[in-house]
């Protein structure tokens, strides 16, 4: 519906709706003015009083093309019954041997409701079939009357890692009982990998516990009796949490031994009487030596993060930091009394508040420059002023 000739159609429709309106409806028009068929192709457009607008008119056909281009399936009576009500609702009638005119208040077919779309979409709860490309789960039947759940987990963990409750923190495994409570000798193990399940099959078939003769195969689950929602366990919505903790038993570091959580500072030994201030300015050099050698000595007790040498504190003050309390506790047992440079050395472990940097005063920063610029100055006045240290 196109060009000029269109125009002129539409307006014509328009004019015979207003003298239909002030005619109140009186008289059988020779067509029917509330519809239209566009000569290109041939679609039936009918006018829309309450919009005042062409909308595609809707007949069987129409709802043919619709299904099969979009691909909706509904039943044989719903699409008679929905075709039937669209073509009575939208298809107009003559004036008084017909009937009446179509009314401003008639509307169109019958819109679904979203919300009943959305509930027709959902499913209804029930059981559900378990693919077997992503089934993890091992039966084992032979095991002995009186195992536990501990050497149940021992003996299945062999063959991989299993599957945790993310809610509860335990293995997902069941060993089954009987009415009166008694083991009946037959358990379930969910692993997390696919792959140990070929290899239980594999190692644990047939193999024995105590005198006792297993049986594994892959878990087939069978539908007993009706599904009840209300049995099903709530699902974890920490998914993030749930990922970490599956990445963390896929993890090959060794797990951290169960105790009390030592502090940071407790990596850290403090060793005293290592040295003199003045041994640095007669030699700078020498505060290296010292750091390397405590380092390699060090090094021996586990991994040295960093060594600290306090030049300027009068005890001679060095620290060293380890990357576990543990090792640093063994270094202070061993340095603890023992000589270095002629000297006894006291370790100890830092209580993490005390400062043991001096800073120089006015006078010792002087001093100090003085020296500097002398050394600068002449090379031979570091043997002068060794010269005349002695002297004095």
């Amino acid at each position: 519906m196109s060009g000029g000739d269109g125009n002129e159609e539409f307006y014509r429709q328009l004019q015979l709706q207003q003298q239909l309106e002030a005619e109140g409806g009186e008289g059988e028009p020779e067509s029917d003015p509330f519809t239209y068929v566009d000569p290109a192709d041939g679609a039936a457009y009918e006018w829309d009083r309450e919009k005042k607008a062409w909308f595609p008119k809707i007949t069987e056909d129409f709802l043919a093309t619709y299904h099969a281009n979009y691909g909706f399936h509904a039943d044989e009576t719903d699409t008679s019954s929905a075709a039937g009500t669209a073509t009575e609702s939208k298809q107009p009638v003559s004036s008084k041997t017909s009937g009446t005119q179509p009314s401003a208040n008639e509307k169109g077919p019958k819109q679904t409701d979203p919300k009943q779309k959305s509930e027709k979409r959902k499913l209804e709860p029930g059981w559900f079939h378990v693919e077997e490309d992503r089934n993890t789960n091992v039966y084992v039947t032979g095991l002995p009357p009186d195992i536990t759940k501990d050497e149940f987990v021992q003996v299945m963990s062999k063959c991989g890692i299993i599957m945790r409750d993310p809610q509860t923190e335990e293995h997902k495994i069941k060993l089954y009982k009987d009415k009166e409570g008694n083991l009946k000798g037959d358990g379930l193990c969910c692993y997390l990998k696919r792959e140990s399940v070929q290899l239980a099959l594999r190692l644990l078939d047939e193999a024995e516990i105590r005198g006792y003769k297993l049986h594994v195969e892959v878990a087939k689950f069978q539908l007993k009796g009706e599904y009840d929602a209300s049995k099903k366990k709530k699902k974890c919505k920490d998914y993030k949490k749930k990922l970490s903790q599956q990445q963390k038993q896929l993890d090959w570091r060794p797990e951290k031994k169960d105790g009390a959580t030592r502090m940071r500072h407790e990596r850290i030994i403090i060793i005293r009487n290592m040295f003199h201030p003045k041994d640095f300015e007669e030699d700078p050099l020498v505060l290296n030596e010292i750091r390397e050698d405590l380092r390699t000595e060090c090094e021996k007790f586990g991994q040295v993060k960093k060594v600290l040498i306090f030049d300027r504190h009068p005890d001679g003050v060095a620290s060293v930091s380890f990357k576990e309390p543990a090792e640093a506790d063994l270094c202070k047992l061993t340095l603890n009394g023992r000589w270095f440079g002629g000297r006894q050395l006291s370790a100890e472990t830092w209580d993490g508040v005390t400062d043991y940097q001096v800073e120089e005063t006015a006078r010792e920063r002087e001093e100090r420059l003085k020296v500097w610029e002398s050394f600068l100055g002449d090379p031979d006045a570091k043997e002068q002023q060794k010269a005349s240290d002695s002297d004095s």
